[in-house]
């Protein structure tokens, strides 16, 4: 349509200025019958659904143009409706909510075992009661019972947490899980159709269903704007008696802004929105996102990495945690399982020199065995008892209180040490959600199927306005469809279990990067990169396009307003009225285009040498993190009895404190500070910063300074040990928080290794 109106205005110009007039009149006549055509088709689509929009005005005034003889004027606003269709359906162009990987993901049969006998079914035939076989790898086809043995199940499509689960005899079974370990048994408790997988899709579907169509930004206007032209075109006509006066009115009266400028600002706002790598499937969802106050999200892969990292490690005395991430990494090294991925990821930040494993064998939900160097190695579950070893108990008490998984390191039949791991807090999710709140957002919420303890400890270091854990994909609906009733809401989420949500909220954000496949043909906005930062960017964005939008909008029709005056007491021809009426949309146009640029409420112009500086603290924070618990252990030791083998270990601890961690520290405020100053508005940015260096080299000297009176006295002085604790734990505590700070703060500002090598 755009192509053959644009082609029939063209060609009568082309005919007119050869003298050819008549053959111009009917290049014109002919362009705005091609848009009367398919216009009055909408116009009664539209009414049929009981709304009144912008395009009916343009088939008033085209059909007008046709009745007078202006068909210059027709042609011209055919041009305009035909451009504001293909900016529409530029715009509206989006994937389809049928969430075809859901069906993918759900299995098609069944393996039902009947005595020695195992054959394979269609899933309608599997009953209560049937004994059907799991095998690696495979989905449970139903909810049931593991009927003997235990297993291993990564549930993370249900509840997003990435670590896996062991289920022993007895305990339930929801189908959509994945077996990752050995084959198992299950007796069905439940058909497939009444199976949770099965809800979960109907859950995701009638939530699509119910969403109410977006009512866009131009119709909204249209609403007041319609009835008052055709009110001013009549009483035109009814005062002058002329008909060709109500067509002037009705001409100039064509919403060209709505039809052209708001759409031109949206789609603007789409196309800066996936240089920036969020993808939005609709000027709908933008104008959406641009009016909204709540934002709720998934926990894991949303506001944390959705991926096991190493957040600790514990040495059984005489042994060091170095070691103990080295042997156990050596060992896991060619393990498949995410645990293992992450320690042997977390071995070669810290630049640890592995051995090759021999005589390796898994055991799914038990761990690893194998030799290196000499010694038989497991890494994994205990092969015994813990006993009551203060540090063992001290391991599991962390463990519990953080959420975290364990994998015991066993050497020769005693346990050398522990590894902890959890899904850590995204480096970019506090800084983010501060500028989304800076952006209008009013209530901010967490929904996760993780347990209430590690959930809430997010909750208060992010300060969420609410937490609710150990949520169900129907519970996170229902949760969602309660935020929608009181505001705008957005959902972000990543995983098969957040689909249904996504469908449900008011705009639907999927972390796609990583995220499942179902969550992104959910939502009407993908993150492609793996950044949350990039949501407050897509809303600095709709909200200012949807501001353009308006003022555009808002500015045309005054302008038109006035034009039918003029025309009203026929001072303005329709021709004439068409040609003001192109000026108008060109003023409005250009204004809307001022949503390409623009700059952003948290974007800062970083050198690239200053983000190259930031990637290469933030590797040497990653290779100094194990020095911080290591502190702390320390002075747990000293608090249990100046030893010898106390002194020993505070002299380590000082000597990675001095020639690792004050270089570092060191560098940051000479290298990094200062090229940060400018883009954060000047030193005084960094000076809390800057304090905190001066209050860790101030206790790392006073650390030292004990260190030289006990080694010329041969042991700690009693009257050291208070001086000493305080002097340890306060480095344990500034670390850890200046650590954070700085990651948070600095270090998210950089872009992805990626992005930074794409930029010219």
């Amino acid at each position: 349509m755009l192509v053959v109106t644009v082609g029939a205005l063209l060609a009568g110009g082309v005919a007119w200025l050869a003298g050819a007039a008549v053959f111009a009149d009917v290049c014109w006549a002919a362009g705005t019958l091609v848009a009367v055509l398919p216009a009055v088709w909408w116009v009664v689509a539209a009414l049929r659904r009981k709304q009144a929009g912008v395009d009916l005005i343009a088939v008033l005034a085209l059909v007008g143009t046709l009745a007078v003889g202006e068909y210059v004027a027709g042609a011209l606003i055919a041009v305009m409706l035909a451009t504001g269709r293909a900016l529409d359906a530029a715009a509206e162009r989006r994937a389809s909510h049928d969430l075809r990987a859901l069906l993918e993901h759900a299995p098609k049969s069944a393996r039902r075992r009947s005595g020695d006998t195992v054959t394979v079914v269609p899933l309608s035939k599997v009953v209560v009661g049937d004994l059907l076989v799991v095998g690696p790898g495979e989905v449970v086809p139903a909810d049931g019972v593991v009927d003997s043995g235990f297993a291993v199940l990564d549930e993370s499509v249900l509840t997003g947490e990435p670590l896996q689960v062991e289920r022993s005899a007895g305990d339930p079974v929801r189908s959509g899980v994945v077996n990752a370990g050995s084959a198992f048994e299950l007796r069905a408790a439940a058909t497939a159709e009444e199976s949770t997988y099965a809800g979960i899709v109907r859950l995701a579907r009638q939530a699509g269903a119910e969403s109410a169509p977006v009512v866009r930004l131009a119709d909204r206007y249209a609403a007041w704007f319609l009835p008052l032209s055709l009110a001013v075109a009549g009483l035109a006509w009814l005062v002058s008696g002329s008909a060709e006066r109500a067509v002037a009115v009705l001409v100039v009266a064509t919403p060209c802004p709505l039809l052209l400028a708001a759409p031109v600002a949206i789609v603007s706002g789409l196309s800066r929105s996936s240089r920036l790598g969020v993808i939005i499937r609709g000027g709908g969802a933008l104008e959406t996102l641009g009016r909204a106050r709540t934002l709720v999200m998934d926990k894991t892969g949303t506001l944390t990495t959705g991926r096991p990292a190493v957040v600790e490690i514990a040495a059984a005395p005489n042994w060091q945690p170095d070691e103990v991430l080295r042997l156990a990494a050596s060992v896991d090294q060619l393990s498949p399982h995410v645990l293992a991925e992450a320690i042997t990821a977390e071995a070669r930040v810290r630049s640890l020199v592995l051995s090759l494993p021999r005589d390796v064998v898994e055991e799914p939900g038990r761990g690893v065995r194998a030799t290196v160097e000499g010694r038989r190695i497991e890494v994994g579950k205990p092969g015994g008892p813990l006993g009551e070893e203060p540090w063992t108990v001290a391991v599991q008490s962390r463990a519990r209180l953080d959420g975290a998984a364990v994998a015991w390191l066993t050497v020769d039949g005693a346990v050398a040490g522990a590894v902890l791991l959890r899904d850590p807090l995204r480096r970019d999710a506090p800084r983010t959600l501060r500028r989304l709140r800076g952006a209008g957002l009013r209530r901010l919420v967490m929904l996760t199927g993780d347990r209430r303890e590690p959930a809430q400890e997010i909750g208060t270091v992010l300060g969420l306005d609410e937490v609710r854990a150990d949520q169900t994909p129907a519970d996170k609906v229902a949760a969602v469809r309660e935020e929608r009733a009181r505001q705008v809401t957005v959902m972000v989420g990543d995983g098969v279990n957040d689909a249904p949500a996504l469908a449900a909220a008011d705009v639907g954000v999927a972390m796609g990067a990583r995220g499942s496949t179902a969550s992104s043909e959910a939502a009407d906005i993908v993150l492609t990169t793996d950044r949350l930062d990039r949501l407050a960017d897509a809303m600095d964005i709709a909200r200012r396009a949807r501001r353009i939008a308006v003022q555009s909008a808002m500015t045309g029709m005054a302008l038109s307003l006035a034009a039918m005056a003029v025309a009203a007491v026929g001072w303005l021809p329709p021709a004439a009225g068409a040609l003001l009426q192109e000026g108008i949309d060109v003023a409005v146009i250009l204004n809307a285009l001022r949503a390409l640029r623009g700059k952003l409420a948290g974007g800062l112009a970083l050198a690239p040498a200053t983000e190259q500086l930031l990637h290469r603290f933030a590797a040497e924070h990653d290779e100094l993190r194990g020095i911080v618990p290591a502190v702390r252990d320390a002075a747990d030791l000293l608090a249990a009895g100046p030893t010898p083998e106390v002194l020993s270990e505070l002299q380590r601890v000082h000597k990675l404190l001095c020639e690792r961690v004050l270089p570092h520290e060191r560098a940051e405020e000479t290298q990094l500070y200062p090229a940060l100053a400018g883009p954060l508005g000047g030193p005084e940015a960094t000076a809390t910063m800057s304090r905190a260096h001066a209050e860790i080299e101030r206790l790392t000297h006073r650390l030292g300074h004990h260190l030289q009176l006990a080694g010329s006295a041969g042991r700690i002085g009693p009257d050291q040990v208070d001086d000493l604790l305080s002097a340890l734990y306060g480095l344990f505590a500034v670390l850890s928080l200046h650590f954070v700070q700085e990651e948070e703060n600095y270090f998210a500002l950089a872009a992805e290794p990626e992005e930074l090598g794409k930029r010219p």
